[in-house]
């Protein structure tokens, strides 16, 4: 089964690979996300170099199908983020 990677789990590695208390790693992780959050409610990219790229992409409004009463219902125009992973994960992912 696949490993999972907590944010726990990375501001204990933080901390241990950079010599900083769990405290002080957990705020810097907890940072950055905040930020990449921020930028992304902005509808701005957040570009990670050797990672990948997050962007805000609109879904119009539409009309659907209720599959139970099959009956047609409006469904809103939302946002929703869009991850495409660099070339180099790729590579990581694939060897």
């Amino acid at each position: 089964m696949a490993e999972m990677l907590t944010k726990k789990d990375l501001a204990e590695k933080f901390a241990k690979d950079n010599g900083t208390s769990k405290k002080s790693a957990a705020e810097y992780i907890q940072y950055i996300f905040d930020a990449m959050a921020e930028t992304l409610a902005e509808e701005g990219t957040v570009d990670i170099k050797g990672f990948g790229k997050f962007t805000i992409s609109e879904r119009a409004a539409r009309t659907g199908i209720n599959p139970s009463t099959k009956e047609q219902i409006q469904i809103p125009a939302s946002k929703s983020i869009k991850f495409k992973p660099s070339k180099g994960l790729k590579d990581a992912v694939n060897e």
